[in-house]
């Protein structure tokens, strides 16, 4: 069923892409996968998904070390700065660092460990 649901997903994007006159290697889909059991990540990765989301630090640190490393995972919830050092060597994209204080912390603990962190900035205008 996830196969079916994710080549359905595909479909959408292939065809939007074409809509659009964009390159469907420049799209990202990132299957969302909090709350969802470790069995259906794995089905989801054996029909080639590579990105993932957690909303959850916990989750996300529960869930990484039982599925192939190669996964690509996304912190797509609100970070909490207490939680930075946790996640900053686990996610390939922060999303939503919603205050400057978090982009500090994201930083301090970058330097640290010297690496280089991708944000995604969450601006109200």
């Amino acid at each position: 069923m996830v196969q079916e649901q994710l080549e359905e997903v595909r479909q959408n994007i292939r065809n939007a892409c074409e809509r659009s006159g964009r390159k469907v290697e420049d799209v990202t889909l990132i299957a969302v996968s909090k709350t969802k059991p470790v069995p259906m990540l794995q089905e989801a990765y054996d029909a080639g998904a590579r990105d993932f989301g957690e909303n959850k630090v916990q989750e996300m640190l529960e869930k990484e070390p039982q599925l192939p490393s190669d996964i690509r995972w996304h912190m797509i919830g609100h970070l909490q700065k207490n939680k930075v050092r946790q996640v900053i060597d686990k996610a390939v994209l922060i999303h939503s660092v919603d205050t400057v204080g978090l982009a500090e912390q994201i930083e301090k603990e970058a330097v640290k460990r010297d690496l280089d962190v991708s944000i995604l900035l969450e601006v109200n205008v």
